[in-house]
């Protein structure tokens, strides 16, 4: 089970919801200390000082990070930051031994705002369509990547910031998460696949209110209607991400290519061609290494240790 090996604190962790609060919390505050010190230091990239990229090490090799830096505009994006975006996410589909990869933000109580407005105000027409175009691609490059992707949400995520975690596989928030899509209010829309992104999430008449309204929501609130998957105490949404990212690790990494492949693109098709998808995909893991040690492992009740092969 990644760091903690299976200790107490991991399986408290698992269960933090049925133990009394003070327990809870040192449980939190001493699993964070063995995360970190055990968390690579190394910037795996320097494509943008507001975007940084780090590999977990140890047990938890095959767990990318994705980490958001600009503290001083609570992580809006820019056009060096959107840069950094494109540069470390394309790194980061090229990275054979990537299993899952975690977006969280470096910045204490706020995933991202949103676009940058003071830039957006000195852009043109012209420089706000090419940089929403961009913005809109790579969101779509995030959501295409072959692996299971993981937006950890703390505080704020509007605009742009959550319409980057509707990217993602899965979204997991803290209580105090703010969640929205406010672009109405600016007599704009959501550009960046918010309009189609929300719908496929929440439904078509709940997407609507929400971007119709520009109306903020918390954390629970989100949870309840599908946004998330998982809403947890505030300060502990990165040790919940960082669980549901040792379990996907486990598996078998041309497995899991498969079912996202096979779950993404049969949702856009008729259910007997997505099927057809369903087969053609289950056929490609058939002659793999790793099947057969999945088996072996089976058999001989151990874990099993997959190549990705």
């Amino acid at each position: 089970m990644g760091i903690l090996r299976r200790s107490v604190a991991h399986h408290c962790i698992k269960n933090y919801s049925k133990l009394p609060s003070l327990l809870r919390n040192d449980i939190v505050s001493r699993t964070s200390y063995q995360y970190q010190s055990h968390r690579t230091l190394l910037l795996e990239s320097a494509f943008s000082p507001s975007v940084g990229l780090h590999r977990l090490c140890d047990a938890d090799s095959g767990i990318l990070e994705v980490n958001l830096d600009r503290p001083d505009v609570k992580n809006a994006i820019n056009k060096d930051m959107l840069r950094g975006l494109q540069n470390t996410f394309e790194a980061v589909s090229k990275d054979s031994s990537a299993n899952v990869v975690m977006i969280c933000s470096s910045v204490p109580k706020v995933f991202c705002a949103g676009a940058d407005l003071k830039e957006r105000k000195t852009m043109s027409a012209s420089e706000v369509h090419s940089f929403v175009k961009s913005l809109r691609s790579t969101f779509s490059f995030i959501e295409a990547l072959r692996i299971p992707t993981i937006a950890v949400i703390e505080g704020a995520a509007l605009g742009g910031g959550l319409e980057m975690a509707l990217s993602c596989d899965l979204r997991i928030c803290g209580e105090d998460a703010v969640l929205g899509l406010p672009e109405t209010g600016l007599a704009i829309i959501p550009g960046a696949g918010g309009t189609q992104r929300l719908p496929r999430l929440v439904g078509r008449s709940v997407a609507k209110e929400l971007i119709f309204t520009g109306r903020k929501i918390v954390g629970r609130d989100a949870m309840s209607l599908g946004l998330v998957n998982y809403c947890v105490p505030a300060g502990e949404a990165q040790l919940k991400a960082l669980e549901i990212a040792r379990d996907i690790n486990q598996k078998g990494p041309v497995a899991l290519r498969m079912a996202k492949k096979a779950i993404n693109e049969g949702l856009e098709i008729d259910m007997t061609s997505a099927l057809e998808l369903e087969e053609a995909c289950y056929e490609q893991l058939l002659n793999t290494e790793d099947r057969l040690e999945g088996l072996a492992a089976f058999a001989e009740k151990r874990k099993p240790r997959y190549a990705g092969k």
